[in-house]
């Protein structure tokens, strides 16, 4: 172990004058020979609020074994977590957006104030993933992140059933073509268990994502929350955070705009979710390389949609891992040359060499040959036009229908078109409308799952379109466009819309347009005026005053 390993923790905890904080910290368990060691940082996002963190405890215990095996001194704190699937379609989900900030504000805040040398961060639910790598690119210590896995399919009436399944059972039952019996052995068996919601929906695409990033291990997030292997990844990555100490191995050296193509063709090729837009859009912005929302369009373009996934597909996360998980994603794409294979991972090798160690299970049918592809191109494309001047994203991933132009029904808030929605007040062909759900406007910039769910529950999901200045759920599918921007509440064109307006999506030559005169929209514009504050004081009056564009990734500044 050479010196420069306590490169941060020295200052800290040598000589007589840090007595008072060598004093304290013999209070939680530290030892004279401790304080020649480096002081790792295991930042853990556990809580029993949610399956999808509650098991990240057990899992620190196993990174700190690791730890002290390999050298170190782990000290592990905690910070917070919404749950998307339990505040989805209330006030609460306002703070799930906001949460990924304070993740990310948290672990820096604790990592800062206490010198650590470098920093094992665990994630689970959507927020916490984006939110824990934000902060390792803004230390830039050694360090790295594991997702705690996916939650196991349930199984209900014979098939195989995820959270995705509940919420569009609502919209059924409200149809009445589900009985209430019915929705509630599916609610019963939905979640058998720890883990995150189980489809490519966003922890599953994030999760990916940042394995072909590099600041995760390749494959280590891929092994599902509870699978018996899962303990042995943990320790792993406590050796694996010394190494890159003793390497010197920075998420400045991983997390580089070639990496973030990879991350994006990730995303792409396994028919992900549109908020990973958001999240790469962040990192990105934390580690000060170049990354734009029409960058996201130029590599869905080139990249195939691979993987028979949820909530498009035919499969879940756990499906994907037993046919041979993330690496043979990134070898389907590394052979056909469509990954920048030299970028390094927090391994200490490349990506390409990463992919070449892939095993693929005799006869899965879940991950497509390049050469037969579910689609030639990726999941998630990029829309402007007069709607959208800065951008918005739709989700294409087992889309049929490309085109639609229908007259607007327009609602103010997400509750409001959910119960339109229940109310029957929706017909095939409307494009619905929910705006002042954005970053600033709602604020926090809400999922929508519980309408667009209902709308498939009910049978509109292929005659329907929906568009919002808020987010979807990774569990969301349909003609769906989100992060319309700018958003209402900074006066984009989507506050001119009202009822009846004809509204058309073009995704082939990727326009969303408001078919409308121009000038009739400018002088709509003109008599607008900002809505006041829905919070004066607290977190979110906070997030509201500090929040950017969605286009920029909804960063606060």
């Amino acid at each position: 172990m050479t010196s420069n390993v306590k490169h941060k923790s020295r200052d800290l905890t040598d000589g007589p004058g840090r007595a008072p904080a060598r004093a304290m910290l013999r209070a939680v368990g530290l030892r004279d020979e401790d304080f020649s060691k480096p002081l790792i940082a295991v930042a853990n996002t556990w809580s029993e609020v949610t399956p999808c963190n509650l098991h990240l405890r057990d899992l620190a215990e196993q990174v700190k074994a690791g730890i002290r095996d390999a050298g170190g001194v782990p000290l592990e704190f905690n910070s917070v977590v919404i749950s998307d699937g339990i505040s989805m379609g209330t006030e609460g989900m306002k703070a799930s957006l906001v949460s990924r900030e304070v993740v990310a504000d948290s672990i820096e805040l604790v990592v800062r104030g206490h010198l650590f040398d470098a920093v094992v961060a665990l994630s689970g639910c959507d927020k916490t993933i984006p939110g824990t790598v934000m902060a390792l690119a803004r230390l830039n210590l050694p360090s790295l992140m594991l997702y705690g896995g996916s939650i196991m399919p349930g199984v209900f009436q014979d098939r195989q059933v995820s959270i995705q399944d509940v919420f569009e059972a609502v919209g059924a039952h409200a149809r009445g073509t589900m009985s209430e019996a019915d929705l509630h052995d599916l609610e019963r068996a939905a979640c058998p268990g720890a883990g995150a919601c189980g489809g490519q929906f966003t922890a599953n695409t994030m999760a990916i994502a940042f394995e072909f990033l590099g600041i995760s291990p390749m494959g280590f997030n891929g092994v599902p929350a509870l699978d018996p292997e899962k303990p042995s990844i943990a320790t792993q990555c406590g050796h694996l955070v010394m190494e890159l100490l003793k390497r010197d191995l920075r998420p400045g050296a991983i997390i580089t705009r070639d990496a973030l193509d990879n991350a994006i063709a990730a995303v792409a090729s396994t028919g992900g979710s549109t908020n990973a837009v958001l999240h790469l859009l962040a990192v990105a912005h934390e580690m000060g390389v170049a990354l734009e929302i029409d960058d996201f369009d130029a590599v869905n373009r080139r990249t195939p949609l691979l993987a028979d996934l949820k909530p498009a597909g035919r499969y879940m996360a756990a499906d994907l891992y037993r046919a041979g998980g993330t690496r043979l994603v990134a070898k389907r794409l590394a052979d056909a040359g469509l990954l920048k294979g030299d970028c390094l991972t927090v391994t200490g090798r490349t990506i390409r060499e990463e992919a070449a160690a892939a095993s693929e299970t005799s006869g899965q049918r879940v991950v497509r040959r390049v050469e037969e592809p579910i689609a030639s191109t990726g999941g998630l494309v990029i829309l402007h036009g007069n709607l959208a001047p800065d951008g918005c994203v739709v989700k294409v991933a087992g889309q049929r229908k490309l085109t639609h132009t229908g007259p607007a029904k327009v609602f103010d808030c997400e509750e409001d078109a959910f119960a339109a929605v229940r109310n029957g007040a929706i017909e095939d062909g409307d494009v619905v409308v929910i705006r002042y759900e954005g970053p600033q406007g709602g604020p926090g910039m809400r999922e929508m799952l519980g309408v667009t769910s209902a709308l498939v529950g009910a049978g509109l999901g292929e005659t329907v379109a929906l568009l919002t200045d808020g987010r979807f759920s990774g569990a969301t599918h349909g003609l769906m466009a989100g992060h319309v921007t700018p958003e209402a509440a900074r006066g984009g064109p989507i506050a001119a819309v009202r009822n009846g307006d004809p509204i058309t999506f073009d995704i082939p030559n990727r326009r969303l347009e408001l078919d409308i005169a121009e000038n009739e929209i400018q002088t709509r514009l003109r008599r607008w005026s900002a809505r006041p504050p829905r919070y004066t004081s607290g977190v979110l009056a906070k997030y509201a005053k500090s929040v950017g564009s969605s286009a920029k990734g909804a960063v606060t500044s």
